[in-house]
C-alpha cells in the first residue's frame, strides 16, 4: 500500500512538472486578460513570479504607470490567502502613443505585467492554492473604455517545480523591465521651462544614437514636447520641456532613460534604465525638436543657429515683417495704400491744407489693423491647437472655400479700381470739412486694408520668419503673441514711416489725370492675385473647383456691374445685383467639398511621382533611413509663394535632379496645401509653424535643415557633405580577405 501511495505521489509530481495549471482567459471590451505564472507550481517559502497577461485587440492600448497626457495606469489588487505578500508591478518599457496633439505612454499587442508573490513556508506539498486578483484598466483607441476583471489562478504546492509554458515570455519581459541606468555620470538642470538631462554612458556601452525619457512622476515634463538628443563632447544631453506651471516640489528628476530603442533593440545597442537625480537651476540652451515617430533625431540647422531665443525671435519677426511687404502676395494690397496716400495728397492740395495729424492717424489705423490681425490670427491658432487641432501658420488658406472667397474679393477690388462700382470701406459719414472727412471716413478704410494685407500675407513665409514663428509656437501665449505682434510692426513700418514723415510724400508726383490711370492700372495686380489664388484652388480641388470659383467671379462681377448702374441712377437693377450675388456665394461653396479635395490630392501625388518625388510619411522616411539611404524632404504648399519659387528655380531643375540621383537621395514631398495633422506635427518637431521647410536626412538619421530661400549651390553643397561623409566611412571600414 505504501508503495502505491509513493508511486501516485511521484506521478502527481511528474504530472505537475509537465502540465501547468492555467485559468481560462477572461474576454472584455477589446482585450483579453488572465493571471499566469512562470512556474507550474508553488514551492513553500520561495518567491513565485506571476503576471497579469493583457492581449489587446489591434490598435487598442492600455497605460503605463505614468500614462502621459491622458489615461489611467493599470492596477492589480491581490486577494491572497493569509501569510502571502505581493510586490509592486514590474513595468516593462512603454511605447509612446501619439493621440492627436497628446502623447501617452502605454502598451499595445500582448504584454505581461510582472509581480513577485511570496508564499508562506508553512504550505504543504499537495495543497491547492487559488491566487485571486482584481485587475482594472482603461483601454483606448478612438474612444476610451474603463474595464476590469476578477481573475483566478489555481496552483498546486510542490517541493520542486518546472517552467510553465509562459516562462519564455517571462524571460523576455524581464529584459524589458528597466534596472539602474547604464551611465557613469548623470545630472539634471532646469532653466525656465527647459530641462537638460546630461549623462555619460558607462564603459562598454556603444554609441548613443537616440534617447527618450519617460517620467516616473506626473506633471513633471510635457509628454508631447520634443525630446532632443545632442552630443556635447564626451557627454550626451537630452533636452526636455518642463510641464507648466512647475510644481513647487519638483526637486528631483526621476524617470526611465531609453537609449537606441531600448532593450527590445539590444542587438543595436539598445538599453533602458532608471535615473533619479536632483534638479538644479542652471543655463539650458534651446534646441531643435523631435517627433514621436523619430523621438531623438539630432537636428542641425545649416547656416543658422539651432536656437534663436526670445530676442532673436523678436528681431527675426521684425525683419520678416519688413520683407513681407515685398512678397508678391502682399504687394497688390499695399499698392492700395500707396494709391490712398496719393489721393489724400490730391485732396489736401485741392483744399490748400496740410493735415500731418490726419496722415499719422491713417498710419496708426493701418498699423492697428495689421498688428491686431496678426495677434488675433495667432490667438486663434493657439486656441485651436490647445483644443486639439493640428494647425500651423497659414491655416486659413488650407480651407478651399476661403481661397475661393479671397479670389472673389480680389476680383471685386479690381473691378472697383476700374470704376465698375464705387466701394469705400470707410464711407458713409457725410461731411463738408475735409479734415474731418479724412479722419473719420477713411480711417476704417486704412484699418481694414491692414486686415486684408495680413490675410493674404499670412501664408507667405519671408526669410527670418520661419525660425521666429517656430519659436513662438513652442512658448507660452504671452511670449508667442509678442513675437506675432512684432511681425505686424515690421510689416506696417514702411507705411507708418511715410505717414510720420510727410516730407517723404512730397517726393511723389503732383496730382493729375495720371492718378486715375494709376488707379486703373492697380486693378491688374489684383487680377494677378486672383490668378494665383485660383491656381492654389486648382491644387486643392482640381478643375471642378476652379470652374465653380470662376463661375462665382462671373456672378459676383455681374452683381458689381448692376450695383454700379444703381449708383449712377439706373433703376431696376437691385434684384439683378441681389440674385447674382446670392448665386455667386453659392458657387463659392459648391465646388470645394471633400470629394474634390481627395481627387485633387490623387492627381498631385501622381504629378509628384512623375517628377521623381515620393509622398512623405514618417514611416517611409524611417524605412529609407533603415535601408541606409539619405532622404530629402520638401515641406511645401501651393499657397506658399516662397515654396513655389524655390520649387521652380531650384528643386525641379535638371542639374539638381542629377545631383540627387548621384548622391542616391530619396526625394519626398510633404504637401501641406490642404490640412494634414501629420505634417503639422513634423513641422513642430523642427520648431517650425509654417512652410517652406527643407530637411536633408543623412543615412545616420541626422536631420540637416536648409535655409528657407534655396539656391542650387546650397543644396548641392549639402549633398556633397553627404558624399564626403559616406566616403570617409567607407575608407575607415576594415576589409576582410577571404
Amino acid at each position: 500500500m505504501q508503495l502505491i501511495r509513493t508511486t501516485l505521489a511521484a506521478s502527481a509530481a511528474l504530472l505537475a512538472f509537465a502540465l501547468p495549471v492555467d485559468a481560462q482567459p477572461v474576454r472584455g471590451d477589446n482585450i483579453e486578460s488572465e493571471i499566469v505564472a512562470e512556474t507550474t507550481a508553488i514551492v513553500p517559502g520561495q518567491p513565485l513570479n506571476v503576471a497579469l497577461r493583457l492581449k489587446h485587440d489591434p490598435h487598442w492600448h492600455t497605460y503605463w504607470q505614468v500614462p502621459g497626457d491622458s489615461g489611467l495606469p493599470t492596477t492589480i489588487n491581490w486577494k491572497l490567502p493569509e501569510g502571502w505578500s505581493a510586490g509592486p508591478i514590474q513595468w516593462p518599457v512603454p511605447q509612446r502613443l501619439a493621440i492627436g496633439p497628446l502623447m501617452n505612454f502605454g502598451y499595445e499587442g500582448e504584454i505581461l505585467l510582472l509581480t513577485r508573490l511570496t508564499p508562506p513556508a508553512s504550505l504543504k506539498p499537495g495543497d491547492t492554492v487559488t491566487l485571486e486578483a482584481r485587475a482594472d484598466w482603461l483601454i483606448c483607441k478612438d474612444v476610451c473604455i474603463p474595464g476590469g476583471a476578477d481573475l483566478k489562478l489555481p496552483m498546486t504546492v510542490l517541493a520542486q517545480v518546472g517552467p510553465s509554458r509562459f516562462a519564455p515570455q517571462f524571460a523576455v519581459t524581464r529584459t524589458l523591465v528597466p534596472g539602474k541606468a547604464a551611465v557613469e555620470t548623470v545630472q539634471a538642470t532646469i532653466e525656465a521651462n527647459r530641462i537638460k538631462l546630461a549623462f555619460t554612458k558607462a564603459p562598454g556601452k556603444g554609441e548613443v544614437r537616440k534617447a527618450e525619457f519617460f517620467p516616473l512622476q506626473e506633471a513633471r515634463i510635457e509628454p508631447p514636447a520634443p525630446q532632443v538628443l545632442q552630443s556635447e563632447g564626451n557627454a550626451h544631453a537630452l533636452y526636455l520641456r518642463a510641464a507648466q506651471p512647475i510644481a513647487a516640489d519638483f526637486k528631483q528628476l526621476a524617470g526611465v532613460l531609453v537609449v537606441n530603442g531600448g532593450p527590445a533593440n539590444a542587438a543595436q545597442g539598445g538599453w533602458a534604465g532608471t535615473v533619479d537625480v536632483p534638479l538644479v537651476a542652471g543655463t539650458v540652451a534651446t534646441v531643435g525638436g523631435a517627433s514621436a515617430a523619430n523621438p531623438a533625431t539630432t537636428i542641425v540647422t545649416e547656416g543658422a543657429a539651432a536656437s534663436i531665443g526670445f530676442w532673436g525671435a523678436v528681431i527675426g519677426a521684425l525683419i520678416g515683417g519688413l520683407i513681407l511687404n515685398l512678397m508678391p502676395c502682399v504687394f497688390p494690397v499695399l499698392s492700395l495704400k500707396l494709391l490712398s496716400l496719393m489721393q489724400h495728397q490730391r485732396q489736401e492740395d485741392a483744399a490748400h491744407v496740410k493735415h500731418a495729424a490726419s496722415l499719422r492717424a491713417h498710419g496708426g489705423a493701418f498699423a492697428a489693423g495689421v498688428i491686431l490681425s496678426f495677434v488675433l490670427l495667432a490667438g486663434l491658432l493657439i486656441a485651436l491647437r490647445a483644443g486639439g487641432a493640428q494647425l500651423g501658420w497659414g491655416f486659413q488658406l488650407q480651407t478651399p472655400w476661403v481661397v475661393a472667397a479671397l479670389a472673389t474679393l480680389f476680383f471685386l477690388i479690381g473691378l472697383n479700381l476700374l470704376g465698375t462700382f464705387e466701394f469705400n470701406l470707410g464711407s458713409g459719414v457725410a461731411s463738408s470739412d475735409l479734415a474731418q472727412k479724412l479722419q473719420s471716413d477713411s480711417l476704417s478704410g486704412s484699418f481694414w486694408t491692414g486686415v486684408l494685407a495680413v490675410v493674404v500675407a499670412a501664408p507667405c513665409t519671408a526669410p527670418f520668419m520661419g525660425a521666429a514663428l517656430g519659436y513662438a509656437a513652442t512658448q507660452p501665449a504671452a511670449i508667442a503673441l509678442t513675437v506675432f505682434a512684432m511681425l505686424g510692426v515690421g510689416m506696417a513700418a514702411p507705411y507708418v514711416t511715410l505717414t510720420l514723415f510727410p516730407k517723404l510724400l512730397a517726393k511723389l508726383p503732383r496730382p493729375g489725370v495720371w492718378m486715375e490711370r494709376f488707379k486703373q492700372i492697380m486693378a491688374f495686380p489684383m487680377f494677378a492675385t486672383v490668378v494665383w489664388l485660383v491656381w492654389v484652388l486648382a491644387q486643392q480641388t482640381g478643375a471642378n473647383g476652379v470652374a465653380w470659383a470662376l463661375g462665382a467671379c462671373v456672378l459676383v462681377g455681374m452683381a458689381a456691374w448692376a450695383f454700379g448702374l444703381m449708383q449712377r441712377g439706373s433703376k431696376g437693377f437691385r434684384w439683378v445685383a441681389a440674385a447674382a450675388a446670392a448665386l455667386g456665394v453659392y458657387a463659392l461653396f459648391a465646388g470645394t467639398g471633400p470629394g474634390a479635395v481627395e481627387q485633387a490630392q490623387a492627381v498631385q501625388r501622381s504629378t509628384n511621382a512623375a517628377a521623381g518625388w515620393q509622398p512623405w510619411s514618417t514611416d517611409e522616411v524611417n524605412k529609407q533611413l533603415a535601408a541606409g539611404k539619405p532622404v530629402f524632404v520638401d515641406f511645401t504648399a501651393a499657397w506658399c509663394v516662397t515654396c513655389q519659387v524655390n520649387k521652380q528655380t531650384v528643386l525641379q531643375t535638371a542639374s539638381l535632379d542629377k545631383a540627387f540621383d548621384a548622391s542616391g537621395v530619396v526625394r519626398m514631398r510633404a504637401d501641406w496645401t490642404n490640412r494634414d495633422e501629420a505634417i503639422t506635427r513634423e513641422l513642430a518637431r523642427f520648431n517650425r509653424n509654417g512652410v517652406p521647410l527643407y530637411v536633408l536626412f543623412d543615412p545616420k538619421g541626422t536631420a540637416h535643415v536648409l535655409p528657407e530661400l534655396l539656391t542650387e549651390r546650397t543644396v548641392i553643397d549639402a549633398l556633397s557633405r553627404l558624399d564626403r561623409t559616406a566616403t570617409a566611412q567607407t575608407a575607415t571600414t576594415p576589409t576582410t580577405t577571404r
